[in-house]
């Protein structure tokens, strides 16, 4: 896999105060990565620097995108997008096109495909001061991808959409992930869970975890298996006659992967079905890594 972002030690300070401190990461192409942490632990700051609006106070941030000037292969979507609400949705875009490197006859086809693309192929000609704070944000998403990036850098890409809202741009994002890179910010694990290839996880401005979902999940609780039954009672003398670890929580038993496979469960459930309605796989939440994780010391 090509890589598209190598950052090494990069750090910003304010007056003596690390707001991000000595993160090393890099990015695969086509790839998915979550930027995790508490308010407050350097995320928005991170995404600034990388995209050319904070200077570092030291370390190397090395792109391999298209074109003399990497930032014109870079599309940003701040947590908060600044609009100028007299302005058209595609007045704004072609604004957005020209910075971001666009020119010629086909800014306008390009704009109004974007615009398209995110929701708003009938907004072109509206002023953007009559916009929904929804409307707003997939405008932001627009301009951040007007000019196709190599690498797309959203800070809080879905915070401000209710959950249809949430759904329709984590499936755009989705589809754009087959032909560009992507680090975004969250504080929506649920999103992140499900269009996600590696997790960057920063506490005070240190990058304390890193690594592909699966693997962070293996070290954090890994997979394991639920049984349900009809009655509490039934789970606990399942839990407590188990040959392996078992916790026992209202009507369901939980049980470690790395103790038993599903086979020798299946096994031993079908010598002790009494109350038994299902058995299946579970994961540990990325919400219980997350809190894992922060709190360790």
């Amino acid at each position: 896999m090509n890589t598209v972002l190598e950052v090494s030690g990069l750090t910003k300070q304010y007056d003596g105060i690390r707001a991000v401190d000595d993160l090393t990461f890099s990015l695969g192409e086509h790839t998915a990565t979550a930027l995790i942490g508490p308010n407050g632990s350097g995320k928005t700051t991170t995404l600034s620097m990388l995209a050319g609006l904070l200077r570092q106070t030291s370390g190397t941030i090395r792109f391999s995108g298209e074109g003399k000037d990497p930032r014109s292969a870079i599309g940003f979507l701040p947590q908060y997008p600044k609009f100028f609400p007299w302005m058209t949705a595609i007045e704004y875009m072609e604004l957005a096109a020209g910075l971001s490197g666009l020119e010629g006859r086909s800014v306008r086809s390009a704009c109004e495909k974007t615009l398209g693309f995110v929701g708003l192929g009938d907004a072109g000609k509206k002023r953007i001061g009559g916009f929904s704070g929804g409307m707003k944000q997939r405008l932001g998403l627009a301009q951040a991808i007007v000019h196709r990036p190599s690498l797309l850098l959203l800070d809080e890409p879905v915070s401000a959409l209710d959950p249809a809202g949430r759904r329709e741009v984590m499936e755009m994002l989705k589809e754009l992930g087959g032909s560009t890179t992507i680090l975004y910010s969250t504080h929506i694990l649920n999103d992140a869970e499900e269009m996600t290839d590696q997790l960057l996880f920063l506490r005070s401005g240190k990058l304390i975890e890193q690594g592909p979902l699966r693997e962070v999940r293996e070290k954090y609780g890994g997979s394991g298996y639920r049984v349900l039954f009809n009655n509490p009672e039934a789970a606990e003398r399942f839990a407590a006659s188990a040959p392996w670890a078992a916790r026992a929580d209202g009507s369901a038993v939980t049980i470690s992967g790395e103790a038993v496979s599903m086979e020798e469960l299946l096994r031993y459930a079908g010598g002790h079905p009494a109350g038994i309605t299902n058995i299946g796989r579970v994961s540990v939440r990325l919400e219980d890594i997350f809190m894992k994780v922060v709190e360790r010391p």
